[in-house]
């Protein structure tokens, strides 16, 4: 196969997990963000990647949003969001971190293949996305990509798929993202 036939294959691998999602918990999420007064995001490897492309968008719209781990991160407070990437629900790092937050009483939200996971259950708000885990045997899910691939670009386009209900939720636009956008680089 060709480079631009493995891409035409990935492209319709994503359009097949549109269909199998669903946007009750994407709702409770955007709620969510709108009314807390920081949000935190997490993930490992490359769900961690996507995870702080949310947080960058989230902070250029206004939101005080950070990245777990960070040396500028704040304390989680009560009321607060933490919002974990998890394609499995189980990273053992995430797993402890979920349920601090929790403790400290604020809102746990998971986007995972797992719902029914460790961190699944630990979640107020747990969003299954489709796709298959870093080991595909544990999936029906198929996919010719290596690993949590599909999943990772899913957990990426799903929260621009936030972004925008949160733009239009706030009536923002690019313009006026563009306004706190990295202006040292």
């Amino acid at each position: 196969m060709q480079t631009v036939q493995y891409f035409a294959e990935i492209v319709k691998e994503l359009n097949r997990t549109v269909d199998l999602m669903l946007d009750e918990g994407a709702e409770k999420l955007a709620g969510r963000i709108l009314e807390a007064n920081k949000i935190f995001v997490a993930g490992a490897g490359r769900s961690g990647l996507m995870s702080r492309a949310f947080a960058m968008r989230m902070m250029q719209m206004g939101f005080d949003a950070y990245v777990v781990g960070e040396t500028v991160t704040p304390n989680l407070e009560k009321g607060n969001v933490l919002i974990i990437g998890s394609g499995s629900g189980e990273t053992k790092t995430l797993v402890p971190m979920a349920q601090k937050a929790k403790n400290l009483g604020g809102i746990v939200a998971v986007v995972t293949i797992f719902p029914e996971s460790t961190i699944g259950a630990i979640a107020d708000i747990a969003i299954k996305l489709p796709g298959s885990p870093k080991d595909q045997s544990a999936s029906d899910y198929k996919t010719i990509q290596p690993m949590g691939a599909l999943f990772e670009q899913t957990l990426l386009l799903f929260y621009d798929a936030v972004i925008l209900r949160l733009m239009e939720k706030k009536g923002m636009n690019s313009e006026t993202m563009f306004g706190r956008h990295a202006n040292l680089e």
